[in-house]
Order: structure tokens, then sequence, then C-alpha cells
């Protein structure tokens, strides 16, 4: 074994041989008729271990995103849930959408130096995508090597800890309301290395008086000092002030609407009341679907 891994294994880090081999997708006999081939054709590894119909290109995709720190999870997986697309499938035309609006935000928003490392992600309904956003957003900035934490502060109808298969029993209502400690509540994604989830916890009765009391504030705070970018799934607009209690915290925001679902008076309504509470709107998504 020792030996096959060293053959695999040159200049600065892990080949994708070695990384199939430690991760059971390639035994090392299998590495040894990949590595000959290899040689007498003068393939690439991958090229040569499709040839020879050990690996698909599946593999040979997940072990690169390995190889270059980018990293993301077999269709299969039922750790995270397909929705989660940018998990699964991050070059799809949907995901290089997000990454382009990874960029904006990068360009636009995101400065340590000025203090803006969160973003709230709103919209003025439910159904308009607001969540798939937040999710999918938090996993193109992780993937980027950014510590990314995503909050899930809809303390009404919550949904990443759907999106990621967590349990919900602790979380942001939970830390609102004194019950727990930030490192009880938040979970790090297996597969996905920067992500970390702070599902909403159980549904309060109150939530907007939790989300206003001061210990939102220090909570946003600390975790400012903990990760790069803190991306923060909101309530729906039209049906609760939360998101602007939420934004205001933020400072930034995402407005998502939906194509023939949202409504352009409550979004005028939705950007308008976020201006005055003083938050910055950052950037706007249109689903199409």
């Amino acid at each position: 074994m020792n030996a096959i891994n060293e053959k695999l294994t040159s200049g600065s880090g892990r080949s994708i041989g070695a990384i199939l081999i430690d991760n059971g997708r390639l035994t090392p006999e299998a590495a040894e008729r990949i590595l000959k081939l290899q040689k007498e054709q003068g393939l690439r590894f991958g090229d040569a271990a499709i040839q020879l119909g050990l690996l698909s290109e599946a593999d040979i995709q997940q072990a690169l995103s390995r190889q270059y720190d980018y990293p993301y999870l077999m269709p299969g997986d039922e750790r995270v849930s397909e929705e989660v697309i940018a998990a699964f499938k991050p070059f799809s035309p949907v995901v290089e959408q997000l990454r382009a609006l990874r960029s904006q935000l990068m360009l636009r928003w995101f400065d340590a130096e000025a203090g803006h490392k969160t973003l709230a992600v709103v919209s003025a309904g439910r159904g308009e995508g607001r969540s798939f956003t937040a999710a999918n957003l938090a996993v193109v900035f992780s993937q980027l090597g950014e510590r990314t934490l995503l909050i899930d502060a809809d303390l009404r109808h919550p949904r990443q800890h759907q999106l990621f298969r967590l349990e919900n029993k602790l979380g942001l209502s939970s830390l609102l309301a004194g019950r727990a400690e930030l490192g009880e509540a938040v979970t790090r994604i297996p597969g996905l290395i920067d992500l970390s989830i702070l599902p909403a916890g159980a549904i309060p009765p109150n939530p907007q008086e939790l989300l206003a009391r001061p210990v939102f504030n220090a909570l946003m705070a600390t975790v400012q000092g903990q990760y790069d970018i803190v991306v923060v799934d909101t309530p729906a607009g039209a049906e609760t002030a939360d998101n602007q209690t939420i934004a205001a915290r933020t400072r930034g925001a995402v407005v998502v609407a939906r194509k023939d679902l949202s409504l352009a008076p409550q979004l005028q309504t939705l950007v308008s009341s976020l201006q005055h509470a003083g938050v910055a709107v950052v950037g706007a998504v249109l689903n199409n679907g």
C-alpha cells in the first residue's frame, strides 16, 4: 500500500489516485493496472482508469475536487438534500450563476476591513427560493475556501435543517433564549470542509421578540470573529418584519424573487423598508423555476 501511494503522490500534494485509494474507490491492485496502462500509452491517470473501466468520470471529478480543495458530494450522498445543488453539481449552469453572484458579492460587499462579513438573504413571499439561494450561496462560498456559517434565522418556517439533514432541537432560538451555547448548536457539514450550519432550533412563540434581544447582536459579533462569511436565511418579508430586524444586524442583503410568482409591489415595499432601516441591498436573484 505504501509503495503504491508513493507512486501516486508527486509534487506538493496527493494525486487523484492516492485520493481515490484513501476514499476506498480504488484498490492498490487496480491502481497498479492504471499506472501500467498510463505509462504504456502516455495517458492521464483518469483517462487510463476510465479506459480500463475501473473508474467513472464522476469518480475522477470528485478526486480532482479534493486535489484542488474544491469539495463537493457524490450523487446519492444522503447527508445533504439534492436541493443543495452546489454540493452535488458544482459545474452546472445554475451553480455557475451562483458563483457569478459570489464574485459580485466579494467585490461589492464582503470586506473584512470594513466589517462586512454578514449578509441576509431576503424575499417578499414564501416559495420564492430564498432558503434554496441561501443554502447554495453558503456552499459556493465554502468551496472558495472561506470559513462559512449559514444561519437559519427563519424562526417561523425554518428550512435549512431539512436541506442539510440536521436535527433541529438546538439552534438559533436556543441561543437567543439562553438555553444553549454556540458550539453546541453549530454543525460542521461532512464533505464540505469549510461549511457550518446554525439551524433555527425549536420554533418559539415569540420570534420577533427573540430576534430583537441584545443577545442577537452579541451573537452576530461573535460569529464574525470566527468565520469569514456569514449568510443568514430570513422569514418572508410580506408576512413579518423579522427580516428587517435581521438585516439591520447584517447591514447587507440580497433580495430573491421568483418569476411569475413574486409581486412587484411587495418587492418594492421590501426593498424600501430595508433601505429605510439602513440596510444596503447589494444584489438580487431571479429564480426562473
